[in-house]
């Protein structure tokens, strides 16, 4: 079992940072501003598609394959953390709030929105 859970994590993981890595440069290359929409666009599907997982009680393997696996590497905390970060270096300080503001917020929102419908 423990193998059939990593696999499943593996590649839920592997589709995931593709996914993350095509829509973010895609987002950032055609709506260029100092907000990084591309990792803040993530998060938020990522909090919205994770909501409705929660709602449909998924099977173990499914909440391993998409939850775990695919939901990890698709969304990116650390990336905005990174990203607050040089926005607060650049002295860009409202931006760099506004951001957080607007991920986190927008992200529990979006979880609950996801799980209502």
């Amino acid at each position: 079992m423990w193998i059939w859970a990593m696999c499943l994590v593996s590649f839920g993981g592997f589709f995931g940072a593709i996914g993350r890595f095509q829509l973010g440069s895609y987002l950032s290359r055609r709506f260029p501003s100092s907000i990084p929409y591309g990792t803040l666009t993530i998060n938020l599907l990522g909090s919205f598609l994770i909501g409705i997982l929660m709602k449909y009680h998924a099977y173990d393997n499914w909440k391993l394959l998409i939850g775990t696996g695919f939901m990890g590497a698709f969304t990116t905390f650390s990336t905005m953390n990174l990203e607050c970060m040089r926005l607060l270096l650049a002295g860009q300080w409202k931006v760099s709030m506004l951001y957080t503001l607007l991920s986190y917020t927008g992200g529990i929102l979006l979880t609950f929105i996801g799980y209502y419908i």
